[in-house]
């Protein structure tokens, strides 16, 4: 599968510093070290609907990981799934009459044009469930031999499913008890009433035929894969265990990145699968998580059809910590314009304060846990500067503007 261009990045004078992030598993912020390549693999969306500004936050924070990283001077190799094939995808299309094929292209189609638009690095692999099937019946297969899956239906055609003892240490990754795993996995695509499991937090691998549905005929029976068992084996498969950044939004933190975790420790028999678990905030909307559930989105289609920069939404999506949970709120939108054009009269000026020690303190900013509050604050003071007093440095403006540029993504 294609993902989209790749905007052009400014070189930055020198390197900045090591990236340091907020690893869940750990519960605390750590140093990133990244042995050659740095490995990164974010979870991508699934398919039924437009994008809307939580993913686009989301998808934000782990371009900032590229991006710091690369200034830092590591090559990067970064991996994302597409779940287009999967539950929410095919009610979406029962109920509006439509292709669930056509329907996940259409939507593939728009939000890599969402993702361009907002100049989000693309990955090096972008990767569907569909045209991954052969990889994945082959590690269900491997699981199934080892005893860490089991079938659940008597036929040729039956579930099987993932037997969370086979981990050895299920719910390292979340750190959560048993009765928040069960509250959370009931409520984010679980079954833990399902009859004929081991446990109540046993997860899917392989759904057997079901009429209607779309199927593979496999060696496991006709049916179709699992949701976490997708990233186990695409992140596996392209990057090896113990990668550096395994990332999506905080509400995959359970179940979804303890399953994939667990499936792929019990595939190898080897931990960590990821070094650092790394989460997003959750952008809301009238005191509500901004969700395709709840019919509560901003889309960021919209805004650009609405005429909005690209570059205003994503510096008013940068403007709070990619950790905390934050609102979209109707001031959010005017105060970054507002920024952006404060941001391009300074930058546009034939001279300005010396730019120097900005660049240090921009880069020292990212690399703590992704401070963009404080890179913004930073930015803010020289571009006040330059327009109340002016200066003498000539290359200040150009450099101002490669560094927001390349360390942020925000064209000027």
């Amino acid at each position: 599968m294609e993902a989209w261009p790749a905007p052009n990045v400014p070189t930055l004078p020198g390197t900045g510093p090591q990236l340091r992030l907020f690893d869940t598993a750990a519960g605390r912020v750590t140093a990133t070290e990244p042995d050659g390549i740095a490995r990164m693999y974010v979870c991508g969306i699934t398919p039924y609907d437009a994008t809307h500004l939580g993913h686009a936050a989301t998808y934000l924070a782990f371009d900032l990981v590229q991006r710091v990283w690369r200034d830092g001077g590591h090559d990067v190799r970064y991996v994302q799934n597409v779940t287009d094939v999967d539950d929410p995808l095919l009610e979406r299309a029962a109920h509006t009459g439509e292709n669930w094929m056509s329907l996940a292209e259409r939507e593939i189609d728009l939000f890599r044009d969402d993702m361009a638009a907002l100049r989000v690095l693309p990955p090096d692999e972008y990767i569907g469930a569909v045209e991954s099937v052969p990889e994945l019946t082959e590690a269900i297969t491997k699981l199934l031999d080892s005893g860490a899956a089991y079938h659940v239906g008597g036929d040729e055609n039956s579930d099987i499913y993932f037997d969370i003892a086979a981990s050895g240490q299920f719910g390292y990754e979340s750190g959560f008890d048993r009765d928040t795993m069960l509250k959370l996995f009931a409520e984010r695509g679980g079954d833990p009433q399902h009859a004929g499991k081991r446990d109540p937090l046993d997860s899917l691998l392989w759904r057997g035929l079901r009429p209607g549905e779309p199927f593979w005929d496999t060696p496991l029976g006709r049916g179709r894969p699992g949701w976490h068992i997708e990233c186990s084996v695409i992140a596996l498969n392209r990057l090896g265990m113990g990668f550096d950044v395994q990332g999506g939004g905080s509400d995959l933190i359970f179940p979804h990145h303890e399953h994939s975790a667990a499936h792929a420790e019990a595939l190898t028999g080897e931990r960590p699968f990821a070094k650092h678990y790394v989460h997003a905030g959750m952008i809301g909307l009238d005191g509500e998580k901004m969700s395709k559930s709840r019919g509560n989105l901003v889309l960021v289609s919209k805004l650009r059809a609405a005429g909005v920069d690209p570059m205003a939404i994503r510096l008013a999506l940068l403007d709070g910590h990619y950790r905390a949970d934050r609102e979209w709120t109707g001031g959010r939108l005017p105060a970054a314009e507002a920024r952006l054009a404060r941001w391009r009269s300074a930058t546009a000026l034939d001279a300005a304060p010396d730019a120097s020690g900005l660049l240090a303190q921009v880069r020292e900013r990212l690399a703590d846990d992704l401070d963009t509050t404080g890179a913004l604050t930073a930015i803010d003071a020289w571009a006040d500067s330059a327009l109340a007093d002016g200066g003498t440095d000539g290359a200040a403006p150009a450099l101002v503007r490669d560094l927001v540029d390349a360390l942020l993504g925000i064209a000027l």
